[in-house]
């Protein structure tokens, strides 16, 4: 989803994107995670609606690092992340500050933020199930049940490591401890049908292709490949299942902001944070990235809605951040991606 920057042209990115604190009206900076050609859309609106001008720097890794590294004179905003373990990376890194927003307390549920205003989410994702149409005939599953042999070798997923799954095995672990954890990714180990590998499209391509039945998965590339003629007939072979924690909901990750310690552009930032939460940007992140909104009222793209009501866990993503390196040490311990 993201392509990385070799250091550089970041670099070089860095000094043609970057603003001197003598020009700060009218400008905002953005260290992103997120693919520019997925979010300038939002950006373009946003300067169209406020004269602000958005000045955006993407990579695929990093970038917490350099905005550590610039110190002072970092001349990063808002750092715009997925996955919350990177989220909680960049708050224990030291580079954030408290958001002060009522506007955003209203709309973010407090599970999707930092209690102390650290970061804010903006859009949400559900980690789901691509089922066979043909081979698959239930239509509601928790996620204890990848475990049951029912499904041995029917399973595709990719790297257990990888933050999506990583996120799915910490939240396990925040709701039924590291021992059931383990014994459960052991289990979901014995069903899989090949070794962990590619994405969740390519899982869905293989769960088409009669490799496995079900299939590990975010609930926007579903979107995606019904936008994609080439990967259309992989989402028309499968059906998506909205899994819950046995007691709990469906696992959610988010995008999110953070704003950046020494923000050269405060005001203009947080009008930025507050604009991504208003019904325009949410109607956006649904519309054109296929994610959950977060604001209330806010339709669901038809594709994304078609799953039925996401039933969204209310465990706080803090928690799961916290279960992150016990979820990573339990893929090593059980050989998962062997």
């Amino acid at each position: 989803m993201f392509k990385p920057l070799h250091a550089v042209s970041l670099a070089a990115a860095l000094v043609a994107g970057a603003v001197s604190p003598a020009l700060a009206q009218g400008e905002v900076n953005v260290y992103s995670y997120r693919e520019t050609k997925l979010i300038q859309p939002l950006f373009d609106a946003f300067t169209k609606d406020t004269g602000i001008k958005v000045n955006v720097i993407s990579a695929s890794s990093g970038l917490e690092q350099r905005i550590k590294t610039e110190g002072e004179n970092s001349p990063a905003d808002i750092l715009l992340t997925v996955d919350i373990g990177r989220i909680e990376e960049a708050v224990k890194a030291g580079i954030t500050q408290p958001i002060v927003s009522g506007e955003l307390d209203k709309v973010v549920p407090p599970q999707l933020r930092d209690p102390e205003g650290h970061w804010y989410a903006i859009s949400m994702r559900a980690r789901v199930v691509y089922a066979s149409k043909e081979r698959v005939q239930q239509t509601a599953l928790t996620y204890e049940e990848l475990a049951d042999p029912k499904w041995k070798g029917k399973i595709c997923i990719r790297s257990g490591q990888h933050m999506y799954n990583n996120a799915l095995i910490a939240a396990y672990i925040a709701h039924h401890g590291e021992a059931k954890a383990e014994e459960w990714l052991k289990g979901v180990k014995a069903n899989l049908a090949q070794k962990p590998s590619g994405g969740d499209r390519e899982t869905a391509r293989d769960v088409a292709a009669g490799k496995c039945d079900l299939g590990i998965g975010n609930t926007y590339y579903y979107g995606l490949m019904q936008a994609n003629p080439q990967q259309k007939p992989w989402a028309d072979a499968t059906k998506v299942i909205l899994p819950t924690f046995a007691g709990g909901g469906t696992h959610v990750n988010v995008s999110a902001v953070v704003l950046a310690k020494h923000a050269p552009h405060k005001a203009e930032a947080l009008k930025l944070i507050e604009w991504l939460a208003g019904e325009k940007a949410q109607h956006m992140y649904a519309d054109v990235n296929y994610e959950y909104p977060l604001r209330s009222g806010i339709d669901i793209n038809p594709a994304i809605a078609a799953f039925g009501t996401l039933k969204a866990d209310q465990l706080p993503l803090s928690r799961v951040a916290n279960e992150k390196k016990a979820a990573a040490a339990l893929v090593d311990k059980v050989g998962f991606d062997n």
